[in-house]
C-alpha cells in the first residue's frame, strides 16, 4: 500500500479533519524531509515520481500535474532567510580544467602504450604493455572517481562491473583471434601482433589494437555525451509541465546522444584501423561501445543493478563461446561448437561479440528509455546511487 492509499483512508475515517480539509498539508508532512532540502520545485517534482505520484495521483491534490503540485509544497516550506534558493537547473557546473585532463587521458595512455607495442620487442615489449595497461586503468578509475562527466564521487565503479568490463576490452583485443585460431585447431604459442586479426593453424593468434585504441580515445566523447545529456535533460525538467511531457522531450535526447558517441568512436576506429593497418570491424567496436556507454550512463544516474547483470551477462556469453569450442574437442562432444562455428562461417569470428554485445547494448537501451526519461533520474546532477526500483 503506498502512502497516498494510506493518506486517502485517513481523510476518510473521522476524527481526521485537518487532513480532509487540507489534503496536501498530509502530504507535506510525508515528504516533509524531501521538501526541506530540495532546492527547487522541480526537484520535489522529481522525488515525488520516484514515489510513485503521478499526474493523475496530482489531480486528487486539485493541480494539473505533479510539477504544479510541487509548485506548492515548495511555497509552503518556511525559508529562514527569506531568499529564494537559485534553482538547480540553472546552477550545473560548467567544465573545468581538470574535467578536461581526466577524459583526455586514457586516449593519451593508449596512444602510448600502443607506441610501446609497436616499438619493442621481447621482454621489453610484455613489460611496456603490462605497464600501458596499468596506466590506463589506473587512469580511468580516476575519471569515473574524481569528477569527470562520466563519474561522480557518488557513483564509482563497483568492483564486479570493472572486472566484466575489463572481460569485454580485453575479449576486444585477443577473442578474435583465439577464436578463430581454437577453430583451426590451435592454440599453440602466445598470441603475437599483425594484420589481419585471425590466427592460423601453426597455433599462432593475433591480437588486434584498433578497437581497444579507439575506445581509449573515445572516452573523451563519451564524457561530454554524457554531460550533455545530464545537462539538457536538467533543462527539460525545468521546461516540462507533466512527466509525460518530459518523458516524450528526453528520450530523444537520450537517442541522440549515444549517436553522438557513436559517430565518435567510429571516426576515431577508423582512423585507428588505418593507421594501424588492422581489419574494419566496425559492428563489433560500436556494438561495444554502445554497451559500455550506456551501462556507465545508467550507472551515473543511480540505476547500477542493470548494467552490472547486463555486462555480466555478455561477458560470460563471450566465455561459453569460447569454452565451447574448446569443449568440443572432447570426445562426442563435437556439437557442442556448431552454433559458433555456424555464426563464424557465415559471418567472422566477430560475429560473436558483435551479436552478445549488440543484444546487450539493445537491452541496456530499452531500460534506459523506460528509467532515464524520469525525473526522478535527474533529480539532482550527482544524485546517489539507488539502484533500480522493483
Amino acid at each position: 500500500m503506498t502512502g497516498l492509499d494510506e493518506l486517502d483512508r485517513g481523510s476518510a475515517r473521522p476524527g481526521t479533519g485537518r487532513a480532509t480539509a487540507d489534503p496536501v498539508k498530509a502530504l507535506l508532512h510525508r515528504h516533509r524531509e524531501l521538501c526541506e532540502r530540495a532546492v527547487d520545485p522541480l526537484e520535489i517534482a522529481a522525488g515525488l515520481e520516484a514515489h510513485g505520484v503521478t499526474d493523475r495521483t496530482a489531480a486528487r491534490f486539485k493541480h494539473r500535474d505533479v510539477f504544479s503540485l510541487a509548485e506548492e509544497l515548495y511555497a509552503r516550506i518556511p525559508r529562514d532567510d527569506g531568499i529564494p534558493r537559485p534553482s538547480a537547473a540553472t546552477t550545473a557546473p560548467g567544465p573545468r580544467a581538470g574535467w578536461v585532463v581526466l577524459t583526455l587521458l586514457p586516449g593519451a595512455l593508449g596512444l602510448a602504450s600502443t607506441a610501446a607495442l609497436r616499438l619493442t620487442h621481447g621482454q621489453n615489449r610484455v613489460y611496456a604493455v603490462a605497464l600501458g595497461v596499468l596506466a590506463i586503468a589506473l587512469a580511468m578509475r580516476a575519471a569515473l572517481r574524481r569528477g569527470s562527466p562520466l563519474g561522480t564521487p557518488s557513483a564509482p565503479p563497483t568492483t564486479g562491473t570493472a572486472v566484466w568490463t575489463c572481460w569485454l576490452i580485453g575479449y576486444a583485443l585477443l577473442g578474435d583471434g583465439l577464436l578463430h585460431t581454437a577453430i583451426t585447431g590451435g592454440p599453440d604459442g602466445p598470441p603475437t601482433r599483425g594484420p589481419g586479426g585471425s590466427g592460423g593453424p601453426d597455433g599462432d593468434w593475433t591480437l588486434v589494437v584498433a578497437p581497444v585504441l579507439a575506445l581509449t580515445l573515445a572516452f573523451a566523447p563519451g564524457a561530454w555525451s554524457a554531460r550533455l545529456f545530464a545537462v539538457r535533460a536538467r533543462r527539460k525538467v525545468a521546461a516540462s509541465r507533466g512527466l509525460e511531457d518530459f518523458a516524450d522531450s528526453v528520450r530523444p535526447l537520450l537517442f541522440g546522444s549515444l549517436a553522438l558517441f557513436l559517430c565518435a568512436l567510429g571516426a576515431l576506429f577508423t582512423l585507428c584501423a588505418t593507421v594501424l593497418g588492422e581489419p574494419f570491424t566496425h559492428h563489433e567496436v560500436l556494438a561495444l561501445g554502445a554497451l559500455l556507454f550506456l551501462a556507465r550512463l545508467l550507472t551515473l544516474h543511480g540505476f547500477t543493478h542493470a548494467p552490472k547483470v547486463v555486462l555480466a551477462a555478455a561477458a560470460l556469453a563471450q566465455a561459453a563461446a569460447l569454452a565451447t569450442v574448446f569443449a568440443a574437442r572432447l570426445p562426442g562432444c563435437g556439437a557442442l561448437a556448431v552454433p559458433v562455428e555456424t555464426l563464424v562461417a557465415a559471418w567472422n569470428p566477430g560475429g560473436v561479440a558483435t551479436l552478445v554485445c549488440g543484444a546487450a547494448a539493445l537491452t541496456l537501451l530499452i531500460h534506459a528509455a523506460r528509467t532515464l526519461t524520469r525525473a526522478s533520474a535527474h533529480a539532482r546532477p550527482e544524485a546517489p546511487s539507488q539502484g533500480d526500483p522493483a
